[in-house]
């Protein structure tokens, strides 16, 4: 079997790979929109009922609009920890593409070098096999060309 027949199957299992892994970063990246929407929806929240302070109107309810001003500010945090999380692992996961994308691409050079190798040695064999027909026929001309003589 040829090389680069027999490099074929790997390949295949290259670009699957590499297609596997570019779908779990597309996933992770749809992830990550949706985290940094939520934050910013947290945010414009939190601005907003932070702006609303003054319509307090009594010292218990003053303190009930601080207290949920501050679960406010700190879910605004959780999602900031999970925005970085989530972008870190996209991160990851574009790395695992540009190597997974290197490693096909290498074994697509190879494939490529084989095939110019098989193509040289087929180019070879014809330039051989034209040039032993030539010779035969020489030699029949030559042989025709001495019977005729005699």
């Amino acid at each position: 079997m040829m090389q680069s027949r027999r490099i074929d199957p790997l390949l295949l299992r290259a670009q699957e790979h590499e297609d596997a892994i570019a779908r779990d970063l597309a996933e992770r990246q749809r992830t990550l929109a949706l985290h940094e929407q939520r934050l910013e929806e947290l945010r414009r929240y939190a601005d907003e009922y932070g702006n609303n302070g003054s319509a307090a109107t009594s010292p218990a309810q003053l303190a009930n609009h601080r207290a949920f001003l501050e679960r406010l500010q700190s879910a605004v945090e959780q999602q900031r920890r999970t925005v970085d999380s989530s972008r870190r692992t996209v991160d990851v996961e574009r790395a695992r593409l540009l190597l997974a994308s290197r490693d096909k691409q290498v074994l697509e050079q190879l494939a490529a070098s084989y095939r110019a190798q098989e193509r040289q040695v087929d180019e070879r064999r014809s330039q051989r096999e034209m040039d032993d027909l030539g010779a035969r026929r020489m030699r029949a001309l030559s042989i025709a060309a001495n019977e005729g003589n005699h």
